[in-house]
Parts: structure tokens; C-alpha cells; sequence
């Protein structure tokens, strides 16, 4: 098929676009075991797709093996149906992306899985600026066929399994000072913790001229060592706690306003889950691993809040968020519901395009297919390895239940510009 005139805004990269391509509609054929978006088209062989019943229990996770990320092919998976969707989100969410690889610092995290600082950039530019001009799904789908490659997570058993699930911002009711129903504290990051200028990790705790480990979540409360360092309080508090787990909030106060609060740092110690602690001893069955069910649980047995949420030894500190990029990832730059990927930035390139390819459920419970492209905008203490990857679900109650609800196997691709294609797109030559 024959690409049509284009616009002469276009991006001087089209013009090196090959004039014959295949339908998009006809599936590429990436090697056995990538994974296709898209149903089955006739006569075309395809590698077997993510599991069509996901499991809701937690599978057993080897260490992969191999890269963390690997070619797909000369063939891409076919995206038509992943670029159907809103294209105003996805266009705010590259604008991020772009806005934070224009920051020096940027380059601190490339390079990362064999690509550069100017590949991922000029990746984020070119899909950006394919995404404006093109008609529709399908010429974009073939323009990104002739720019791109693709690159499958190799997950985490080295078959590329990842493993997803959500998260979001609560939106709960509290209060600048302590009174009444409002009990319950998040903390200011505290004067004597001290991080990795560089990366951001947290070191320990500064005691004289020493720095040692910070005290765990129980140590924290049973002290109460933290006593003046009160940025707001709730009135629950396992929201206190949801808090903590999702690294940011929407805090309406009792006049009406509201009070935003993000991430400002942990105190260093390893993510470990509550539900999973339930299940592991027979509070909560396999198939309830939902937060509703967590939440009923805990309400229905208020004595185990403390010792249960006291076995996560991380503790995580806030700050008043103000500004227009609340809620903001481990990036920096606002994140976009349903477009915004957290994922482990020790083994993925930041802020990258990725496609992700997996099932979710709607607040009703029904299962569906979810094939989206996405943008690799924060990072998350649970989130570990090349087999775990977190969907952002937005603010609120309704963002709660299905970000609660998220929890299904997938593949999981990353999409960067041929290397011959890098310099006609870069950012740098039109910046």
C-alpha cells in the first residue's frame, strides 16, 4: 500500500519512509513466545499470547535469564488496536516524558539495556510528533512500523512474562492538626535521613558523624521519634497506610480545600506486602487478593492492623504538592492515568514508550483485554525486576477498586527508533 501525501510538518524523518508497506492490519510475526496485540488473522502464524483466564495468585518468580531486553525482529507486534484508544492521554503523557529528558539529569539513567540517552529521547520526540500528525490508528501504526523497533521485557521467568498490577493516588478526608476523628499523621522526610545525592537512595540515618540503618516501620512507631515532623492527619488508618503504599494523596481538609501530598523519600528498607502476609497465614483466601478484600478484612478485625501493617518494615515521608505536575512519579513529571507505567529503573530505560499487553478488570469485576501504549514514568519499592510492572489508575475511589483489582500476567514491549533513524529525529536539531 502506498503512504499518502503528508503534511510538510511532518517531521523531516518521514521522508526517508519506505512508500511500500505491509497492511497493518496483517500481524507482523515476532519470534515464538514475543506475543501479538490483536486477534488471530487468517493464515498467519502467531506465538502464543498472554494466558486467556490470568491467575489472581502470585506466581513463583526465577531470576530471569538473558537480557532484560531483547530484539523482537525485523517483525513488530501489531499495534493497531494498542493506538485506538484517547490520544489526547497519550500525548500528555509523552509531553512529560519529553519534559523530563530535557533535564540534565536525565542522562544519569542511560546508559540503560544497551540504549542511549539519545535513542530513548529521540524515540519519545519522533512518537510524539507521529502521534500529531498521523490520520488515524492505522497510519500511525505503519508509520511506527517503518521508524521503530521493538523490544520484549524478557520478564521474569527469561520467557517474558511480567507480571502487572496498580496503583493510584488516594483521595481521603483529613486534617492540618491533630483533633476529633483525625488521628492518624503522615510524616515530613525527617532531618536525619540521608540519601544518595545522585540517585536518590535513601543511605540511612545521620546520627553524629555516622550514618547508619534507618529504623523500620515498627521501630518508627513505637517510638515515636517522629513526634513534631506531622504534615497532616487522617482519620483512618489503614488510609494512612495506602498512603504510604501508593506514594501520594489528595487530602481534603474540613473547610472544603484541598491539601496534595507526594513522595519525599522511604526509610531504605525492602517493600514487603500485607496482603501477601494475610494470605501466607490464612486471613485472606488466594482469590481475594484485592484491596477491598484487605480493607474489609481489617475492619472486621481492627487487631490486626498493627501487626500486620507493622511487618512492612518501609516507611515512607511527604511533602506538601502544590504544583501543577501533582501527582508526580519517581521521574519528577506528572503522572497520566492509564498511560503512566511504573517499573524497576535498575533494569528498564526511563521514560520510554512502552506497549503493554495484558488483561484488567472493570469496576463491575468483568475481565477485558487491555492493549495500550504507555509511557515508563515512575518506579515503585514493590516493583523489582524485569518481571514486575505497575498500570497508574488516577485519583480517587474509583482509581481504588480497579487499580485494587489489577493483577494479571502480560507482555510487556519497549519501541525505539532504528539506529538509523536517531539523528534525522533527535530533539537536539530542533530544540
Amino acid at each position: 500500500m502506498i503512504y499518502g501525501a503528508r503534511p510538510d510538518t511532518v517531521h523531516r524523518g518521514l521522508a526517508r519512509a519506505s512508500a511500500l508497506l505491509v497492511l497493518a492490519a496483517v500481524a507482523c510475526q515476532p519470534p515464538s513466545g514475543a506475543g501479538v496485540v490483536g486477534g488471530p488473522r487468517e493464515g498467519t502464524p502467531r506465538p502464543e499470547p498472554p494466558p486467556a483466564e490470568p491467575s489472581r495468585r502470585e506466581p513463583e518468580r526465577p531470576e530471569a535469564t538473558g537480557a532484560a531486553l531483547e530484539p523482537v525482529g525485523s517483525g513488530v507486534p501489531e499495534v493497531v488496536r494498542a493506538l485506538e484508544g484517547d490520544r489526547a492521554s497519550l500525548l500528555a503523557a509523552l509531553e512529560q516524558s519529553l519534559t523530563w529528558f530535557g533535564k540534565p539529569s536525565s542522562r544519569d539513567y542511560y546508559p540503560a539495556a544497551g540504549v542511549t540517552h539519545e535513542r530513548a529521547w529521540a524515540s519519545v520526540y519522533a512518537f510524539r510528533e507521529l502521534t500529531l500528525h498521523a490520520t488515524d490508528a492505522i497510519e500511525l501504526a505503519r508509520w511506527i512500523h517503518d521508524e521503530f523497533e521493538v523490544y520484549a521485557s524478557g520478564g521474569g521467568d527469561g520467557r517474558g512474562t511480567v507480571l502487572f498490577t496498580g496503583y493510584y493516588s488516594p483521595a481521603f478526608a483529613g486534617s492540618l492538626s491533630r483533633s476529633g476523628e483525625y488521628q492518624y499523621p503522615l510524616y515530613r522526610r525527617p532531618d536525619d535521613l540521608v540519601s544518595d545525592t545522585e540517585t536518590g537512595e535513601t543511605m540511612g540515618r545521620r546520627v553524629g558523624n555516622r550514618i547508619v540503618p534507618y529504623p523500620t516501620r515498627a521501630e518508627i512507631e513505637r517510638s515515636g521519634m517522629l513526634s513534631g515532623g506531622e504534615l497532616v492527619w487522617l482519620r483512618d488508618r489503614f488510609e494512612a497506610y495506602l498512603v504510604h503504599v501508593q506514594g501520594s494523596a489528595a487530602i481534603t481538609l474540613p473547610d472544603g480545600s484541598v491539601f496534595r501530598v507526594g513522595y519525599a523519600g522511604n526509610n531504605g528498607h525492602d517493600y514487603v506486602s500485607v496482603a501477601r502476609a494475610l494470605v501466607d497465614d490464612g486471613r485472606l483466601a488466594e482469590d481475594e487478593l484485592s484491596l477491598e478484600e484487605v480493607r474489609a478484612h481489617f475492619e472486621a478485625h481492627p487487631e490486626d492492623l498493627d501487626p500486620y501493617l507493622r511487618r512492612n518494615p518501609r516507611f515512607v515521608f511527604f511533602r506538601r504538592d502544590d504544583d501543577g505536575d501533582w501527582p508526580a512519579g519517581s521521574l519528577g513529571v506528572k503522572v497520566t492515568p492509564l498511560r503512566t507505567l511504573a517499573t524497576d529503573k535498575e533494569v528498564f530505560p526511563a521514560g520510554g514508550v512502552v506497549l503493554v499487553v495484558t488483561h484488567t478488570w472493570d469496576a463491575s469485576g468483568r475481565m477485558r483485554r487491555f492493549e495500550q501504549i504507555m509511557l515508563d514514568q515512575d518506579a515503585g519499592g514493590a516493583i523489582r525486576t524485569a518481571g514486575r510492572a505497575d498500570i497508574y489508575y488516577g485519583v480517587g475511589r474509583g482509581a481504588e477498586a480497579l487499580a485494587g483489582n489489577q493483577y494479571a500476567e502480560g507482555r510487556l514491549y519497549y519501541l525505539f527508533l532504528k539506529p538509523e533513524r536517531v539523528a534525522e529525529w533527535s530533539p537536539g536539531l530542533d530544540f
